[in-house]
């Protein structure tokens, strides 16, 4: 919160006139009266209720002419400093952290038994989990560390050590590009428990989210056990495994139904997955909806649609003045069925997407995304409104590996297929144990993730205690080399001293708070964020570029020179 102070001169002396040639903005100290102000019924409500008369001011540091400073200035990137002095909004977003910090604390400290905090290091090595690392050369040649995607190696260490209950408040730190959820350096609050399985982590969890609802916010958590749904679930009925599920516009499989020609004019694909899901229009207008899709589809955040290698969408605005309801190309048949599927009415948008005979694979499908695009489209035109309250659920059953792609490193095996979150996940239940002999790409995580307003809060999993079956894993499933293999010795020695079965998650905190606060980026409860895909920090001109000097010592050369 904000606290101002008013400053009164009762008489022309000498403090009220040095007083006059000080500039705004600039730091002084006062001396004076402290009294209460005159002023008296709502007058008073509305101010500060203390006053100090002056009696002597002095100069601390004069604030320059050339800065232009008002309640209204757009600071750049480059003077966040000055942002933060003038925006009280970002100022009691750093507060409103530091709070849910506090309590996160608070809450886990009071668990029984309570969670202990431990630090670990930020000079790790470099192990192939998923993604991509930041690497810190020495002075020894060859030798570098590599700063921690996340604890997670440490703190299963941890549980072999004897801890029962561990979290912090950790730096972790990934080289990717960014986005408006994502920094190169970020906070999550990271827990693990020992003896534990994931319905214990998912409890735990909850419990500390109902605290910091109850405690900072107006719209409390659900009281009940939060929502689940599977992956294949997720993915089938939104297009992403972290649904915003309070708007609806579920999508269904349809293409059975559709003549040929028709599939034939969205897709290329021989023998494609259709679906579909609708956006309805409140106005019942089918002129409106028509301009608000073109101007949509033709704008930067629509035309990638476009260009989908498997076909764009199908679009098709649902008019009961047109015959069949401006649903000719499907056909009274698949007409009919279309309207008993989604109950359409005047007005209302319907579109097609198609992809591939192919599994659920990745974070999202294209008709997912379309989903998700065009609902932000049309709460931001005014044709939907902006939904309301907080949506918790678990989304879980998440396949064990996924195919790898070239825009994710993996763990760098040779079998084509990677983690999908990280090695250290256990397979669900034992029939899946018994897949990893016959069929990997089948086999269910025990990985569970906290989704909130299509979100990604955090996640987590049951964690491979055996180290026999951990090393089945790298060395048999994703086919590493030896050598990297050979990476992950110490937790491998740790695992196999006897370490107890385990299970923890990760909550990405500066998301976190983000939600709660109701802000689109992370940068706004960041102090210092970086910007940029390649993850600038514009005010302190970093990263910066290698000195020949600091070249020489750390044993390195540039490439390509």
């Amino acid at each position: 919160m904000k606290h101002s102070i008013q400053i009164v001169s009762l008489a022309k002396n000498g403090a009220l006139e040095k007083l006059k040639t000080i500039r705004a903005n600039s730091p002084v100290a006062v001396r004076g009266k402290v009294q209460q102000k005159q002023a008296k019924g709502a007058e008073m409500e509305k101010t500060d209720p203390w006053e100090i008369q002056l009696d002597d001011i002095q100069l601390l540091n004069d604030f320059p002419k050339d800065i232009f400073m008002k309640s209204d200035t757009v600071f750049a990137p480059r003077h966040r400093y000055l942002q933060l002095r003038a925006d009280s909004e970002l100022r009691e977003a750093l507060r409103f952290r530091a709070q849910v910090h506090n309590v996160c604390k608070e809450e886990l400290e009071q668990c029984r038994p309570p969670f202990v905090e431990i630090e670990t290091p930020l000079l790790f090595k470099s192990t192939p989990e998923g993604a991509r690392e930041f690497l810190v050369p020495t002075r020894k040649r060859g030798l570098a560390y590599a700063l921690p995607q996340s604890p997670q190696q440490y703190k299963q260490i941890l549980m072999a050590s004897g801890i029962p209950r561990y979290f912090q408040f950790a730096r972790c730190f990934r080289d990717e590009d960014l986005r408006a959820d994502r920094q190169p350096e970020f906070t999550q609050l990271d827990l693990e428990m020992s003896f534990a399985t994931g319905e214990d982590v998912m409890r735990t969890v909850e419990g500390v989210i109902r605290r910091l609802w109850s405690t900072l916010l107006s719209d409390p958590a659900p009281s009940g056990l939060f929502r689940r749904m599977a992956y294949e679930e997720a993915m089938s009925r939104y297009g992403s495994d972290k649904p915003d599920t309070r708007y609806g516009m579920e999508i269904t499989r349809i293409g059975h139904l559709l003549p040929a020609d028709l599939v034939n004019k969205i897709t290329p694909l021989l023998d494609p997955i259709v679906e579909v899901f609708k956006l309805e229009n409140n106005d019942n207008d089918p002129v409106a909806m028509a301009q608000f899709i073109t101007q949509f589809l033709d704008s930067p955040a629509g035309a990638p649609f476009n260009d989908n290698p498997e076909g764009g969408p199908g679009v098709f605005v649902y008019d009961a003045k047109k015959p069949l309801c401006g649903l000719q190309p499907f056909g009274f048949e698949a007409a009919e069925f279309l309207e008993d599927l989604l109950v359409p009415d005047h007005g209302d948008l319907i579109i097609l997407q198609a992809r591939k005979q192919a599994p659920f694979a990745g974070g999202s499908t294209p008709i997912g995304d379309l989903r998700r695009a065009l609902h932000s489209a049309a709460v931001a035109s005014g044709f939907k409104p902006a939904p309301t309250g907080f949506d918790f659920l678990w989304i879980v059953d998440f396949p064990l590996f996924s195919p790898s792609s070239d825009s994710e490193p993996g763990q760098g095996g040779a079998a084509g297929i990677s983690s999908t979150h990280h090695p250290f996940t256990a397979p669900k239940n034992a029939a899946d144990v018994d897949l990893l002999l016959t069929d990997p790409t089948k086999v269910v995580a025990d990985h569970y993730d906290l989704v909130v307003n299509g979100v990604e809060l955090g996640g987590g999993s049951r964690r491979i205690h055996d180290a026999a079956v951990q090393e089945f894993i790298l060395r048999d499933i994703l086919q590493m080399r030896s050598e990297r293999l050979a990476d992950f010795a110490h937790l491998l020695e740790a695992l196999r001293a006897g370490c107890p079965p385990h299970a923890g998650l990760a909550l990405g905190f500066d998301r976190l708070v983000a939600v709660m606060l109701g802000k689109e980026s992370v940068r706004d409860v960041i102090a210092f964020p970086k910007i940029g895909k390649s993850g600038e920090d514009p005010m302190v001109k970093a990263p910066s570029a290698i000195t020949e000097e600091a070249l020489s010592t750390y044993h390195l050369h540039l490439r390509g020179e």
